[in-house]
């Protein structure tokens, strides 16, 4: 660790290892200005991220959270995370400086923690807020600063968008440097996990149905959390295995994203056990901790897809919690279903877990999740929390007696089969992006893949729906010519045959 390092001296690690970290010759800073996307700022380490740049988007975003502070919130202080990534706790460092500068103070975690701790530690320790170092599941030479508010959540657009004129100003307080207070996050967060499970019943309940829970945290700053969890009061070696523990700032070559093909290692793991007469699960988190997936005792991927239905009929049937069921419109159509049998209303947005936390802010909700493996809970912070949506999934699973797979064939022999992906792809430019984007919005498909479309959904791009579990979805990013194409099918086969004839078409536009 560098952490004595200056704010200079950083500046100079950072350009003289951009070399080392991407196998470039060569790279110019960029000096379009600083914009915030769905979740906060992110970049090229070196590129897009410099110390430079860093300064005063912390310290602009240290001083619109003091001047949006709620009246009865008595705090200057700011909480200060950051993840496993190549110099992300001297960059926390830097950010420390720059929140000091601004008359603020600044209280910094002791170590790498999951994105969720600083969401914890916020509300627990009434903050005004906190700022993380990390580009989540990102590729390893990003980088990138998240911001959340002092109710825990990701800041709005509407806050970034203030962040942004503050720099455009050009007007910053310098950094000042020196002693930095800091704080066991890490301890709180899974502390605070604890208070809301029986973890010794969890455990015996585990071990009564023979379950092996193996974690794959894909090196990222959730390494060793569930263990830690699960095993504090006894030995549970035979319980829990953990693979890619370790702090690798390239990820093993992949990013940590927790998808299919990321997840070979487990996978094959998986199987192994299976074929031994061992019943097994498998949890994964991305690398700052917020996202969640699971691999069942098949081996089959299992996203919040499926995670979600498996949660929404436990946190309702088994433990009767109250409240609506959020989710994105890419969400698959088996969490409508599961919610709507039992009663729930069903509440629908745009992508992006920023709205479902709007939502969790003004309505009592249950549960509200996305595609990509954000889950939030009603009886929680609203927030993104992997291990806690990892202790629910192995509590629903102790309760049911059942591993993953045969849970999940349950609901889905009730509720029909759901079969899901998503493809991206890369458009000539923006001018192809922007034609095609035409077509969709002026004369969407009335058949596709020789199937009528029942209904044009435009909550988030363009939504086609052909039948019960089956729609084709359309949607752009907004700042590249990058087309996303999101499908959800009743069988394998009319899955990819009807991705197979989207991206034919986006071709053909």
């Amino acid at each position: 660790m560098l952490y004595s390092l200056t704010i200079e001296s950083l500046s100079y690690v950072v350009r003289s290892s951009i070399d080392w970290l991407l196998g470039l010759n060569t790279l110019r800073l960029k000096s379009e200005p600083i914009q915030f996307g769905t979740d906060g700022w992110r970049g090229i380490l070196g590129v897009d991220f410099t110390v430079d740049r860093l300064l005063p988007v912390a310290a602009a975003s240290a001083q619109e959270l003091k001047y949006r502070a709620p009246k009865e919130l008595q705090s200057n202080t700011v909480i200060i995370g950051y993840d496993r990534r190549f110099l992300a706790p001297e960059f926390a460092v830097a950010v420390a400086a720059a929140i000091r500068g601004c008359n603020l103070e600044p209280l910094l975690t002791e170590s790498p923690v999951p994105t969720p701790a600083c969401s914890w530690a916020t509300v627990k320790r009434k903050t005004l807020g906190a700022i993380v170092i990390t580009a989540s599941h990102n590729p390893p030479e990003w980088i990138g600063l998240k911001i959340k508010g002092p109710d825990g959540a990701s800041v709005d657009r509407a806050f970034t968008s203030a962040v942004e004129r503050r720099l455009s100003l050009g007007v910053f307080t310098e950094p000042i440097e020196g002693p930095i207070n800091r704080f066991d996050a890490r301890k709180e967060h899974l502390d605070g996990l604890r208070e809301k499970f029986d973890v010794q019943a969890l455990v015996a309940g585990l071990k009564k149905i023979g379950l092996k829970v193996i974690v794959d945290p894909m090196h990222g700053s959730a390494a060793g959390c569930i263990s830690e969890l699960l095993g504090e009061n006894e030995d549970i070696s035979n319980l829990v295995e953990e693979i890619r523990v370790s702090r690798d700032p390239l990820f093993g070559g992949n990013s940590p994203e927790p998808l299919a093909k990321n997840l070979s290692t487990l996978i094959a793991k998986i199987k192994h056990l299976n074929s031994k007469g061992i019943k097994s699960l498998g949890l994964v988190f991305d690398g700052d901790g917020d996202r969640i997936a699971a691999i069942d005792e098949n081996g089959r991927f299992c996203s919040t897809q499926l995670l979600m239905p498996l949660l929404i009929e436990h946190l309702a049937r088994v433990r009767g919690l109250p409240g609506s069921v959020v989710k994105t419109v890419s969400g698959s159509d088996l969490m409508k279903l599961v919610a709507e049998d039992i009663g729930r209303k069903v509440v629908e947005l745009p992508v992006g877990f920023k709205y479902i936390a709007q939502e969790m802010n003004n309505r009592e909700v249950l549960v509200g999740g996305e595609e990509s493996g954000g889950i939030g809970f009603g009886m929680h912070i609203p927030e993104r929390d992997a291990l806690f949506a990892a202790l629910l999934v192995l509590e629903a699973l102790k309760d049911a007696g059942q591993g993953l797979g045969s849970r999940l064939k349950e609901i889905e022999n009730h509720f029909g089969e759901s079969h899901y992906d998503r493809i991206d792809i890369d458009l000539v430019n923006m001018e192809t992006r922007e034609r095609f984007e035409r077509f969709l919005s002026e004369s969407p498909p009335r058949i596709v893949n020789q199937i009528s479309v029942l209904e044009v959904i435009s909550i988030d791009g363009v939504k086609l729906r052909l039948g019960e579990n089956h729609w084709l979805m359309f949607r752009f990013s907004g700042t590249e010519p990058l087309l996303r194409i999101y499908c959800e099918a009743p069988s394998e086969e009319k899955l990819q045959s009807t991705l197979k004839w989207a991206k034919e078409l986006a071709e053909i536009k």
